[in-house]
């Protein structure tokens, strides 16, 4: 597994907290989407499990470190939702958690890694919390979420939180220089769109997601002229609640614009459609587009079985009658 630089920090303090006794049995992480959480965690479980660790490094040699670099150490568990389910229910985790009660196999430390706590239901979030509350010896529970304020407050209470910043701006810049071929102003906007996580940033700039997002800004000139159903072929597509959140993104910088903030757009190489979009359209309007687009988004996240299609040409059409009569009376 790959390790990053700004996880340095956190494995840092989260360890030394352990050498002197004072580790939480129960780590909740919150962090975005590409920080590499998984990671920190992996190493965390690592220096857990080793039998001889040299400071804050796992050894490497003893036999529970051959197990986790194999993948097969029989104390270690990974608890999450089956490949194609969104939920995490109450048989999987009482599954593991009876199996926490017998002694190690390895004779050392127990360790439970959930890369995504949102994913457990109601009822396997209450299972999960009565080993929470009374853990048996030398059992960890690693945790991660996106937005722990939507979990369980009982759960919550009985964990340690841990915040897992985006690294400086600058830094992040330099990692990706480093591993992708991408100029400036592209790893510039595609790590501002991605929140700052380094991880996601490089996700965003492979050739043919970058393309797809490069397609939603070129169709966008031709919408803000009141053709706004040619948007359609740039967002009908399975992440189109992504491709909404990227010509968001384009709206949020064309206020930015207009309140004299251009040096804090995300779209930094997309200047002149958020040029264009701020001259074009007063605020008012560039606002109630955003809501707009942020509904629909909600929509298609949400709403069971909705038809997109459907949905975004209704957008559009709705988009159109907010554009156009802005556009018209705009002294630009």
């Amino acid at each position: 597994m790959n390790w990053y630089p700004w996880l340095n920090y956190s494995y840092r303090q989260i360890l030394s907290q352990h050498q002197a006794q004072r580790g939480h049995h129960a780590l909740l992480i919150q962090a975005l989407f590409g920080m590499g959480d998984d990671a920190l965690a992996w190493g965390i479980s690592r220096w857990l499990m080793c039998k001889q660790p040299d400071g804050l490094k796992s050894c490497g040699k003893c036999h529970p470190c051959q197990l986790m670099q194999t993948g097969t150490h029989p104390d270690w568990y990974r608890l999450e939702a089956e490949k194609g389910k969104s939920s995490l229910g109450i048989d999987a985790v009482r599954s593991v958690t009876e199996k926490l009660w017998h002694h190690a196999q390895q004779g050392g430390a127990k360790v439970v890694w959930l890369p995504d706590a949102g994913q457990l239901t109601e009822a396997a979030a209450n299972a999960l919390l009565k080993t929470l509350e009374e853990p048996p010896k030398n059992t960890w529970f690693l945790l991660s979420s996106l937005e722990p304020s939507r979990l369980l407050p009982t759960l919550r209470s009985r964990c340690l939180l841990w915040h897992l910043a985006p690294p400086d701006e600058a830094q992040s810049l330099q990692w990706l220089n480093k591993h992708c071929a991408a100029g400036l102003n592209e790893r510039t906007a595609a790590l501002r769109l991605a929140s700052g996580a380094p991880v996601a940033t490089l996700e965003l700039l492979k050739e043919k997601t970058w393309q797809q997002r490069q397609q939603v800004c070129q169709a966008l000139p031709a919408a803000l002229r009141g053709d706004t159903l040619s948007l359609l072929p740039a967002l009908n597509h399975d992440d189109a609640a992504r491709r909404i959140g990227w010509l968001c993104s384009l709206l949020v910088d064309a206020i930015k614009w207009q309140q004299g903030g251009g040096q804090y757009i995300s779209n930094v190489d997309r200047q002149a459609e958020v040029m264009h979009l701020a001259s074009l359209l007063p605020s008012a309007a560039i606002d109630a587009s955003l809501r707009n687009w942020m509904q629909c988004r909600d929509r298609l996240l949400n709403v069971v079985a909705v038809n997109r299609e459907l949905l975004l040409t209704e957008q559009l059409l709705n988009w159109e009658a907010i554009i156009k009569p802005a556009a018209a009376a705009s002294p630009n």
